[in-house]
């Protein structure tokens, strides 16, 4: 198994990732632990400092005391999570965080949320392996109920994501996107 901090870097810099024995095993060993701290959050009450708790646990860093949490939450690896201050992230979400998700300060997730950093090869003789991709949301973002956000998208400071809308491609500041896949909608005047 690979030390958390030279597979993170490696998967920062690689194109694919999920190949080799030990990046398999790394995987696995952290969808585990993920598996037993989402388990706990979700399966009975917690206050929320006993919340932000299990969180700092499961991203591996201690979050803000103003973050804020409606479980159930669900993600498949915990240690590529990276919170800023004031963040609320409301009940259903999934966070596929292999590829790295970085929320900046006064994020806004809404319900049921998906954050997926990994693609697949299409060559299906090459299907197992994964391309990861960082997800950044900039400060003041806000993604709206059942929204996708996928691999390699970064949604820029202060911009809106419609509700039910899956984002494939940079989001600019200032801005609101909507739709499948999501295209511009208006900017957004202060």
């Amino acid at each position: 198994m690979l030390p958390l901090s030279q597979a993170l870097k490696r998967w920062s810099q690689s194109p694919v990732i999920g190949v080799t024995t030990e990046e398999i095993e790394t995987m696995r060993f952290y969808s585990r632990q993920a598996q037993k701290i989402t388990m706990e959050m979700n399966t009975r009450y917690h206050e929320p400092d006993v919340l932000r708790q299990l969180f700092s646990q499961l991203i591996g860093q201690k979050v803000d005391d103003s973050f804020a949490l409606f479980p159930p939450f669900y993600t498949d690896f915990g240690k590529n999570i990276r919170v800023g201050k004031n963040v609320f992230i409301n009940s259903g979400c999934k966070f596929q965080d292999q590829g790295g998700i970085l929320i900046g300060d006064n994020v806004l997730v809404g319900h049921n949320v998906v954050l997926a950093t990994l693609n697949h090869n299409q060559d299906p003789d090459k299907r197992a392996e994964m391309m990861p991709g960082k997800i950044v949301l900039e400060e003041g973002v806000w993604i709206g109920a059942n929204a996708t956000i996928t691999a390699g998208v970064t949604v820029g400071r202060h911009a809106i994501v419609a509700a039910g809308a899956v984002v494939t491609r940079d989001v600019p500041p200032d801005t609101v996107v909507g739709g499948v896949p999501a295209h511009f909608i208006k900017a957004i005047k202060a």
